[in-house]
Parts: structure tokens; sequence; C-alpha cells
């Protein structure tokens, strides 16, 4: 499955790059997230539990944090067991670009499912990650200008 989007964030970049690095911050925001703490270094431990279509389950796995070049841009590399359901493996890459005082985050996803979730069909997984993907940067952007009303557009 691959997945890019772009969003116009009404925050500097410093301050959009110190929140994508925060995992409080982010575990506020990845929908279903129940814990999401710093290991060491650039590792995270995370639990997540998600619904695709029929199949909820809970995902536990690791995130890293790689190809750092601050504030500009990294690579987000993880994966997920969630028993019988299945896993989830992948990586994104996040980079962020100054315009009039706003930032302009661009992602793009590479990421695999396999077991019950991947029998549940290219398009059932696909719609979900573009919903999460949504209901992520909607609550991130609202977090980037501090409580205001998100100004993020996503252009898929």
């Amino acid at each position: 499955m691959d997945l890019k989007g772009e969003y116009r964030l009404a925050a500097p970049r410093e301050t959009v790059w110190a929140l994508l690095n925060d995992p409080a911050v982010l575990r506020d925001c990845i929908p279903g997230c129940q814990s999401l703490e710093m290991t060491d270094g650039n590792r995270m431990a995370a639990t997540v539990v998600a619904k695709v279509g029929p199949v909820k389950a809970t995902f536990t796995g690791e995130v890293r944090l790689e190809n750092i070049n601050a504030p500009e841009s990294y690579s987000i590399v993880g994966e997920g067991k969630g028993g019988i359901a299945g896993f989830a493996s992948g990586g994104a890459d996040v980079h962020l670009t100054e315009d009039s005082g706003e930032t302009v985050l661009t992602y793009s996803v590479d990421a695999k499912v396999g077991g019950k979730i991947a029998q549940l069909g290219g398009r059932l997984v696909d719609s979900t990650a573009k919903k999460l993907a949504g209901q992520f940067f909607d609550c991130f952007a609202a977090r980037c200008t501090a409580g205001e009303p998100a100004a993020a557009n996503a252009v898929a």
C-alpha cells in the first residue's frame, strides 16, 4: 500500500519538528494509540488498537526514526504484530518545508499487511489507512496551532 499526502500547518517549521518528535503528542494524535514510549535513542515502543472492517486487533511493535535531517526530514520505520489478526510493517518519509511562516508537511508511506487483515482486500485496507492518516493529521494540525482551529488540507 502506498499513501502520499501534503498538509499545510499554521506553525513555524521548528515548532512542527519539535511536535513530530514528541512521543506524547504522537500518542495523542495516532488513532487508537494506547501507549508510545521512547525506549532508547530514536526507538519507541507502541501499542495501537486498530479496526479494519470486521477485524479489530491490538498491535504491539517498535518504531524507529531514521535518516534524521533536523528540522527538515526523517523516516519512520516500524512493524507491529496483532496476534491472529496479522501484522503491519512499513515506513514513512516525512519532509517539512517553510512557506510564508507556515509549514508544508509532505509524507509518503509504504506499508505491508499480512494475516486476516490482508484477506479483507486492498480497497478496505487502503480506505482505512487514508481515514486513519486524515484523523492523525487533523489532530496534529490542531496541536501545531496550539488549540486554534485546524488549518490543514489534505491532498492525496
